[in-house]
């Protein structure tokens, strides 16, 4: 079977369709004959072609007529239109409509070198889009896998990080040592913390991002159920701005925010409950801050951390992965909590 390039030539011109014919088949095409716009169009809906040439000047549909029915088709093929006039608004206007190139037509074989290297020229053009639609088709289709079995991932994780929060909670609930109890209170928290980044990753489109506005609201309204009780009962708000940071970073950000919102529960009101606030905001294109605060009892200078040490402990290493570090303004009341960071 030939595998020479199928050509449709377009001319109301007799003669200059049979020349065409014999000169483009010594030069390696099948050429397929139509004597008008209609003959053509026709021709090209009912079977495939690698080129067509349009003549410009023809009775009933001219070229670009011709043109703008074949550039409709479903998959049209590329055109090189062929006209009689060197002016320069006819090729101009050919191309505007869609045809890949164009030839003056001109009496001699020089005519028809012109028209088979235009022809090889428009051919390889159209081959190496076609290579490219495929390619970008083909990674728009492995992409779109990666992307689903990354979200596939993060869905096993954060189910698997809720089974493990939920094995903590019942170890929790069988310890009799009141510090044993609450320390596995506090490790359950902090497995919270990294589900819910993950659980934001399986429902969300981006899987590199996460929404901080979205993440700390979740995260804040957890806290509130665990760390409020009627004997205590703490009041937790959240401002802030429209934020996506990488999932490494944001999984940092919410131990921070969640040691920091632990701490001020525990200790800021000592046997009664009070309002913990945390904000984030946007600094300028690359910066952002994070702000803890509450009205409680406060923070001598220089005071050994209360309980075990582990949770600052914690804070420092999730700051250190942000390259950065939480610090403790002075205010009138209470302890104000803060971490500049970088975006990303």
């Amino acid at each position: 079977m030939s595998t020479d390039p199928r050509v449709l030539y377009i001319d109301d011109d007799a003669g200059i369709r049979r020349l065409a014919a014999r000169a483009l088949a010594r030069r390696g095409y099948q050429v397929t004959l139509a004597d008008g716009g209609a003959e053509g169009l026709a021709l090209a809906t009912a079977e495939p072609f690698d080129l067509v040439a349009v003549d410009h000047y023809m009775p009933g549909m001219d070229g670009l007529e011709t043109l703008a029915r074949l550039a409709a088709l479903p998959s049209p093929p590329p055109v090189v239109y062929v006209t009689g006039s060197d002016e320069g608004r006819i090729a101009v206007a050919a191309l505007k409509a869609g045809a890949a190139d164009y030839v003056v037509k001109t009496v001699g074989e020089d005519f028809f070198d012109l028209l088979a290297a235009i022809f090889a020229q428009v051919l390889d053009a159209s081959r190496l889009s076609r290579e490219k639609a495929l390619a970008e088709e083909a990674l728009r289709a492995s992409n779109a896998r990666l992307e689903a079995l990354l979200g596939e991932v993060n869905h096993r994780v954060a189910n698997s990080l809720q089974l493990v929060s939920a094995m903590v909670r019942l170890q929790a609930s069988g310890v009799a040592d009141p510090a044993a109890r609450a320390a596995l209170e506090d490790t359950q928290r902090r497995i919270g913390a990294i589900a819910q980044v993950h659980r934001r990753l399986y429902s969300a489109n981006d899987v590199e991002s996460v929404d901080m506005r979205d993440y700390l609201g979740s995260l804040i309204e957890e806290l509130s159920e665990t760390l409020s009780s009627d004997s205590a009962p703490h009041r937790l708000r959240l401002a802030a701005d429209p934020i996506r940071l990488p999932t490494d970073r944001a999984v940092s950000l919410g131990v921070i925010v969640t040691e920091l919102v632990t701490n001020a529960c525990k200790y800021a009101y000592p046997g009664s409950g009070g309002e913990v606030r945390v904000a984030l905001t946007r600094l300028d294109d690359a910066f952002f801050l994070l702000a803890v605060e509450d009205d409680g009892c406060g923070m001598p200078a220089e005071a050994a951390p209360k309980g075990t040490g582990l949770g600052t402990r914690i804070i420092r290493s999730m700051a250190q992965s942000l390259q950065a570090a939480v610090e403790y303004e002075p205010c009138e009341r209470g302890v104000r909590a803060v971490l500049r960071g970088a975006v990303g």
